[in-house]
C-alpha cells in the first residue's frame, strides 16, 4: 500500500437563492482510488477540517490493513442476523432462541422500562403508552464501529437489564464481529476492558473431597438412586446432558460414556448439545463402571420412550411386575426433589446445586494437575485455547484423569471400588 495516493481538493459553484441573487457553495473532496476495487472514490465535505480528519482515518486504514469501502459495508444488525443464521443448525434449538434474544439487545432499540414490559414488548410487541425506545448498535456501519460506542452500549444495557446480559450480549456481539470479519472482511474494533465490575457476590457453597467421598460411599449403598446422585461429581455432566442419556451411548466395552445429545425441559430429547464442544466422550472410572453396570439389569424401561440411562423411577409394584410409569423421561425438578437434595439432608452435609458437582469435577481435576486444555474437553467446555486442548491430547489421556479425580475422591469404598 505504499503506492496509494489520497488528495483534497476546493471546488468553489455558485447557486441561485431564491430572491435572485447568488450564493458561493463550497466543498472539499477526497480524491483517491479504491485500494480493493480500483474505483474511484469522491466523498465530499463542507469544511477543510473534516476532509484531513477523513483523509487521516483513510490512510491509517489503508496501511493498517482495515480499510472497507463504506457503501458496501454491512450494518451490525446485517452481521448478527448473518451469525445467527450461521448458528441455526450447529446448536440446539433452545440456545438459538437464546442467540436470538440476545441479537435483539445487539440490534435494538432497547425499550426502557420494567423487565416486564420489556418481555411483553419482545413476546407480543405490546409497548407500554409513552414508551421510550433507545437505539442500540444496530443501524451502525460495522466499518465505522467503534470501541467507545461499544462500551457506552455496554454501560446502557448494564443499568438497564444487569451486569450479566450485558456481559453476555458483549461475548455475542465478539462473536458476531468475529465472522463478519471472516465472510466479509470487516475488521472489528476492540472489545472495551474498562467495563466496570459487578457488585461481589457470597461464594457458592462447594463440596471438599471428603464430603464427596461420603456421598459416593453412600451411593454404593443405595441400589435405587446412588448413580443419580453420584453420576454428576464422576463426569462433570450438565443436568441435561445427564438425563438425556441413553444407554446405547454408554460403551461399556471401550470404557467411555458419549455425549451426543440433551434433555429438553418440557422433557424431549434434543439430538445435539448445548454447543459442538458438548459432544464428548468421558472414560468412565471404576467406580463408575461399576455403578452403571449394577443399575443397567434393575433400570425400568418403556418400550415407548428411548432407553434412557436415567429415567423417571415410576412406582414400585410387587415382584415381578413391572413399576407403574417406569421408564419415561424425568424432569429436572423430579431430579432434583426425589434424588439429588434428599441425599444431602441425609448425610449431614450442606446442600449444593447441581451444577456444583459439574464445578467440583473440573477445580478437582485441575488441583490434581490434568492439564486445563484437557479438563475443558472433558468438561465439553468451547475452551477459547483450542491449540491448548489438542496439544494435551498427546500429553495426558481421559482415563489417568478420571483416575487423578477418583484418587481425589479416595474414601475407604470409594478407593476400593
Amino acid at each position: 500500500m505504499n503506492d496509494f495516493k489520497i488528495t483534497i481538493t476546493k471546488r468553489e459553484r455558485r447557486r441561485p437563492t431564491a430572491d435572485g441573487g447568488t450564493v458561493k457553495q463550497v466543498r472539499w473532496f477526497l480524491n483517491y482510488n479504491d485500494p480493493k476495487t480500483g474505483r474511484r472514490m469522491q466523498p465530499s465535505f463542507e469544511r477543510r477540517g473534516d476532509a484531513e480528519a477523513a483523509r487521516n482515518k483513510v490512510v491509517a486504514a489503508v496501511h493498517g490493513g482495515t480499510y472497507n469501502d463504506r457503501r458496501g459495508a454491512p450494518t451490525v444488525r446485517a452481521l448478527v442476523d448473518h451469525w445467527l443464521k450461521f448458528c441455526n443448525g450447529r446448536v440446539k434449538p433452545s440456545t438459538l432462541k437464546g442467540y436470538e434474544i440476545v441479537g435483539d439487545v445487539i440490534s435494538g432499540p432497547l425499550l426502557l422500562g420494567t423487565p416486564r414490559q420489556r418481555y411483553a414488548y419482545s413476546r407480543y410487541g405490546e409497548a407500554p403508552k409513552d414508551a421510550v425506545f433507545e437505539p442500540m448498535l444496530g443501524d451502525i456501519l460495522a466499518t465505522d464501529l467503534t470501541t467507545s460506542e461499544i462500551r457506552m452500549w455496554h454501560t446502557l444495557l448494564k443499568d438497564q437489564v444487569g451486569y450479566y446480559t450485558a456481559n453476555r450480549a458483549k461475548s455475542v456481539l465478539k462473536s458476531v464481529l468475529a465472522l463478519g470479519e471472516e465472510d466479509f472482511g470487516v475488521r472489528p474494533p476492540s472489545m472495551p476492558t474498562l467495563t466496570g465490575r459487578r457488585a461481589s457476590r457470597p461464594r457458592k457453597t462447594i463440596l471438599t473431597p471428603d464430603q464427596i467421598a461420603t456421598v459416593l460411599e453412600a451411593a454404593q449403598t443405595d441400589p435405587e438412586r446412588g448413580v443419580y446422585y453420584a453420576f454428576p461429581f464422576l463426569t462433570g455432566t450438565r443436568a441435561s446432558e445427564q438425563l438425556g442419556l441413553l444407554w446405547e451411548d454408554v460403551d461399556f466395552d471401550a470404557g467411555v460414556i458419549r455425549i451426543r445429545r440433551v434433555q429438553e425441559r418440557d422433557g424431549s430429547l434434543c439430538n445435539m448439545t448445548k454447543t459442538e464442544a458438548g459432544s464428548r466422550e468421558i472414560p468412565m472410572m471404576p467406580l463408575l463402571r461399576k455403578l452403571l453396570a449394577d443399575w443397567h439389569g434393575r433400570c425400568p424401561r418403556d418400550p415407548e420412550y428411548p432407553d434412557r440411562v436415567f429415567p423417571s423411577q415410576g412406582r414400585p409394584q410387587p415382584w415381578p411386575r413391572p413399576r407403574i410409569m417406569g421408564g419415561r423421561p424425568l424432569s429436572y425438578q423430579n431430579f432434583r426433589s426425589r434424588f439429588w437434595g434428599p441425599i444431602f439432608a441425609e448425610l449431614g452435609l450442606p446442600y449444593v446445586g447441581l451444577h456444583t458437582a459439574r464445578h467440583s469435577f473440573i477445580s478437582t481435576l485441575q488441583a490434581q494437575g490434568v492439564e486445563v486444555g484437557l479438563v475443558a474437553k472433558l468438561a465439553g467446555h468451547a475452551n477459547p485455547a483450542v491449540t491448548l486442548g489438542h496439544y494435551t491430547q498427546a500429553v495426558r489421556g481421559g482415563g489417568e484423569a478420571v483416575e487423578r479425580l477418583q484418587e481425589a475422591y479416595s474414601g475407604p469404598s470409594v478407593a476400593a471400588a
